[in-house]
């Protein structure tokens, strides 16, 4: 594991924006309270929070090598945020110069949205069987890593993967190779890879697994506000949990 001194991040209105990782450039912050846009002095905390929660959620599915719990809640969330704004820029004076500004934020705003679907889509669709028994063998009182409409997909997805293989190949291969065990063939997402984390909340005695046999397991600290490279199998709890974040 290495430790790496404080990383500086830039946010705009909630939206994380770091280096030249595929993020989009930052815009500078508009002074709501003083913009004399009449409801945007309410709305701004709320819609900000949403955004800086929806954002993190977006960084730890981008930089995850598992597809992470879903967060549907917050998506619908955003996506009201967006029409609410639409409403709002449909009020305004043509020519105001706040409209284009806002207009832009909203570019923002539907970049991560887009993003972060995006991710999960393909998580889905590289680690399909992996996914769906996952979904079959998690306890009742788990929530589903799934929203509904992924559900859906990823069941349509793997019975047209079946039936082309199928059709395509397995019909014409003698009759005792004519089935294919799908975990076996689609490879697992590599819990054992390196991230990158900034800890969020202190956390102790966290066990680390050595790198080689003649190593020995050992316990570390993640102190609030450090950032590390570390194995994401040790951390994947506390990804979940919200106690560290990844970038």
């Amino acid at each position: 594991m290495l430790g790496f001194g404080k990383k500086r991040a830039i946010f705009t209105s909630g939206v994380g924006v770091g280096g030249d990782r595929g993020v989009p450039p930052p815009l500078p912050a508009l002074p709501f309270q003083r913009a004399g846009w009449q409801g945007w002095e309410d709305e701004f905390p709320r819609r900000g929070a949403a955004l800086s929660v929806y954002c993190e959620a977006w960084m730890n599915e981008k930089f995850a090598p598992e597809l992470l719990e879903s967060k549907s809640e917050i998506v619908e969330c955003v996506m009201e945020q967006l029409e609410h704004m639409e409403e709002n820029l449909r009020r305004a004076k043509r020519g105001d110069l706040k409209v284009s500004i806002h207009r832009m934020e909203m570019e923002r705003i539907r970049y991560v949205l887009s993003s972060y679907l995006r991710c999960r889509l393909m998580k889905i669709e590289k680690f399909f069987p992996h996914i769906l028994e996952k979904e079959k063998t998690r306890p009742s009182e788990e929530p589903s890593i799934l929203s509904p409409e992924e559900f859906v997909f990823v069941k349509e997805y793997m019975d047209h993967t079946e039936t082309h293989l199928k059709n395509v190949a397995l019909k014409h291969m003698p009759p005792n190779l004519q089935k294919v065990d799908l975990l076996r063939a689609v490879r697992k997402p590599d819990l054992d890879s390196y991230v990158f984390l900034r800890v969020k909340e202190r956390q102790e005695n966290i066990l680390v697994e050595p790198e080689a046999d003649e190593q020995r397991d050992y316990v570390i600290d993640l102190e609030e506000g450090s950032q590390h490279l570390i194995r994401y199998k040790t951390i994947a709890p506390l990804v979940a949990s919200g106690a560290v974040q990844l970038i």
